[in-house]
């Protein structure tokens, strides 16, 4: 039992110890502050700072954003993206490229199959994403996202020895339940770290990780087709998972590194602890809270509030509305492409995705503002589908709408980036919003595909298409609401904006206090099994054992 006592204690978190941390960095002065971070940023106030970037400076800010901070402050988020954002989730997008590649043909998968593939992966991300949220708010994400990634690598490399679709339908929602830790997982990190004009950039690069990861994988499957197929006796598509899997091992050992957990309570190798109090304090002068125990009756109050409906709303019907995955049906069925360009056309609309989301993501940063560019992408999403309810059109009009969900790609990233600002003083609240809305656009897609999109009808569902189309329209409406009870809230609790334009308590707005900290709590030192804070008149210092 005390071995068990150890290991939780190891893997887990110290809400006293983080509490007792987060007032005394709180309530620093602002000159305390300036001594004790001055190697990290040029001023604590940043309207004092007097740096001026130069033109090529002020240029490549445009792309991304540290180019124009000052020196000190972008080595500090150079760090952060060159360690959390080198972390991405693993591609599971597989099934498809080996569906169309030999895997239908050997196994004999002529009626459902491909739709219960994916039906069993959604059945286990169902089960999985809201008690992911719950293990996350008692388990360090460093632990538990790259350890459910490696188990994720070791069931991919075993698929490949399917010979019906049984053992396919069991490995599908083993990968369900451990994928569904990721993303909600990672999105709650990354919008504990970064600021309103960083976030957009960074969660949609992490977004678009899978659009990257699926890219590679239809290059890899038509090298796999072309250069493997039969070696060993096995055929290609096997080969394909078997690589995927060893891919991904070094991807999650990587995690263990790279996942930063939160400011208040992290234990990377690759920060300082001078670095880690600075991120708390960066994060406290926005207005993000830090995490807190969930229970029971917590759980309770958040589902009575209008915060996960509101966000749930768009979210679900994003996924629902989604239609990416039909475009390599259509172009098998026209018979005029190969089997490797089959796989490697669509790449093309991987790589439209990718420039629309950094477009989308960086103006929405630069702006401020994130429910324009959510709506826009609802257009272009809209708009493809009705194109393909249509269906009768030119064979070039048809093609860019199979790519307009692409270009509509942006939706999850600045949509989560857009909840990290307006749940900003609920860090749980920020975890379980995406975890619930995905688990229900799961449940959602393990039957409606099977309704409306029969893989027998492939590639025209003249059902499908106008069900989609209907449902952009009230997915538009459900953006609107999200903003229209966002701003309804701070009218109703009095909240006021910061220099963020971030709604805050009134008495958050400035949360540094004027008056010294008393010379009482000066010499106070308070020690426990986790951390030494020690206060005197220049320095606060926080260390480790």
């Amino acid at each position: 039992m005390n071995v068990l006592r150890k290991v939780y204690k190891a893997v887990s978190y110290d809400r006293d110890d983080e509490a007792i941390r987060f007032q005394i960095l709180r309530e620093m002065s602002q000159e305390e502050r300036q001594i004790r971070f001055g190697s990290l940023i040029d001023s604590v106030d940043d309207d004092e700072v007097a740096y001026k970037p130069s033109r090529f400076m002020i240029f490549a800010g445009r792309f991304w954003d540290t180019f124009r901070k000052p020196p000190k402050e972008r080595t500090y988020v150079q760090k952060l993206d060159l360690n959390i954002l080198i972390y991405a989730t693993l591609d599971n997008s597989n099934v498809s490229n080996a569906f169309v590649s030999g895997m239908k043909e050997e196994l004999h998968l002529y009626g459902q199959e491909r739709n219960l593939f994916n039906t069993m992966l959604n059945v286990g991300t169902i089960v999985g994403l809201v008690p992911s949220q719950f293990i996350l708010n008692r388990i360090r994400p460093s632990i538990w996202i790259p350890s459910c990634e490696l188990l994720w690598c070791f069931l991919v490399m075993i698929m490949a020895s399917a010979q019906g679709a049984r053992l396919i339908y069991a490995i599908r929602f083993l990968l369900g339940v451990l994928e569904s830790c990721a993303y909600p997982g990672f999105a709650l990190v990354l919008g504990s770290w970064y600021r309103p004009d960083e976030l957009a950039k960074r969660m949609t690069l992490y977004d678009a990780a899978w659009t990257i990861a699926s890219m590679f994988s239809g290059y890899i499957q038509a090298g796999v087709y072309s250069s493997m197929n039969g070696l060993g006796g096995l055929s290609g598509w096997r080969w394909l998972f078997i690589i995927d899997g060893i891919i991904g091992i070094p991807i999650a050992l990587l995690g263990y590194w790279s996942v930063a957990d939160f400011p208040i309570n992290s234990r990377v190798r690759w920060l300082s602890q001078l670095e880690k109090d600075y991120s708390v304090i960066r994060m406290e002068a926005i207005g993000r809270k830090p995490p807190k125990k969930m229970t029971i009756r917590r759980f309770g109050h958040i589902l009575n509030s209008w915060r996960p409906w509101g966000f749930i709303w768009p979210w679900v019907l994003f996924s629902v509305c989604d239609t990416m995955s039909y475009f390599n049906l259509w172009l098998k069925a026209s018979g005029l492409y190969s089997v490797p360009q089959i796989n490697l056309i669509p790449t093309g609309g991987y790589a439209l995705g990718l420039v629309s989301a950094y477009i989308y993501s960086n103006l929405s940063d630069h702006m401020g503002t994130r429910w324009p560019f959510l709506m826009f992408a609802v257009f272009i999403c809209f708009l493809g589908n009705l194109l393909l309810a249509i269906w009768d059109i030119p064979d070039g009009l048809k093609f860019f709408a199979f790519l307009c969900p692409n270009l509509g790609y942006p939706l999850w990233g600045l949509m989560v980036s857009w909840a990290s600002e307006v749940f900003q003083d609920d860090t749980e609240m920020r975890g379980l919003a995406p975890a619930m809305g995905s688990t229900i656009s799961s449940a959602i897609q393990a039957w409606l595909p099977l309704l409306i999109f029969p893989t027998p009808k492939a590639p025209r569902y003249p059902v499908g298409y106008i069900v989609t189309t209907a449902l952009g329209g009230v997915e538009a409406i459900g953006v609107l609401h999200f903003l229209w009870q966002s701003k309804r809230e701070v009218r109703r609790k009095g909240k006021a904006f910061n220099k963020y334009g971030l709604a805050v308590d009134a008495e958050d707005v400035d949360t540094r206090p004027s008056q010294e900290i008393h010379s009482s709590e000066k010499d106070d030192i308070v020690d426990n099994t986790k951390s030494t804070v020690v206060l005197s008149e220049k320095e606060v210092d926080v260390t480790k054992e």
